[in-house]
């Protein structure tokens, strides 16, 4: 459970994270990194779930921006479709919101890759608190990376499984 967080504003992506890792009803770690950014390639990648599972499905999306020259639509929809039906993957528990400076998916391990119409994404236990959120602070003069801060901010005073310790990646 977590809460990841991806705006588009102003020719400007930010994803941020909270920080917080449970296993039942206890936080484990208070501080983990659920956002990542693939420098070379200008990508940034947020992960709802497992926290082996979403390294592992991040490493695989690395290899796949790399196969596909840095085309993340293919690159999203090929780790998909590998997600959908390779028997190892095929177990893994987690979401993907990703972005790049054109395009942003939510990747799941049913083999969807969904582009959401706006410019707020939000995903996890959290994810709608922080799209509400998200969405009324997008109205304002705040920049791309002040809505993803309050709107996890928000999400961290309503959801348990989510805290206000963040991880924040832009381009």
């Amino acid at each position: 459970m977590t809460t990841i967080v991806l705006v588009r504003k102003n020719n400007e992506l930010v994803v941020a994270g909270d920080g917080q890792v449970s296993m039942g009803n206890t936080v484990i770690k208070s501080t983990a990194k659920k956002v990542r950014k693939i420098e070379k390639r200008n990508v940034i990648a947020g992960f709802a779930g497992s926290t082996a599972d979403a390294l592992t499905l991040f490493e695989r999306l690395e290899s796949k921006l790399e196969k596909h020259a840095g085309n993340l639509s293919r690159a999203a929809v090929e780790l998909a479709k590998d997600w959908r039906t390779d028997k190892y993957l095929r177990r893994l528990e987690a979401l993907m919101a990703i972005g790049d400076k054109e395009k942003s998916f939510i990747i799941s391990g049913t083999g969807d890759v969904l582009e959401p119409e706006g410019d707020v994404i939000g995903i996890g236990s959290g994810g709608n608190y922080a799209i509400a959120a998200a969405k009324v602070l997008m109205e304002t003069d705040l920049s791309a990376e002040e809505v993803a801060k309050k709107a996890i901010k928000v999400a961290s005073e309503i959801c348990v499984f989510t805290n206000n310790n963040l991880n924040v990646e832009k381009i």
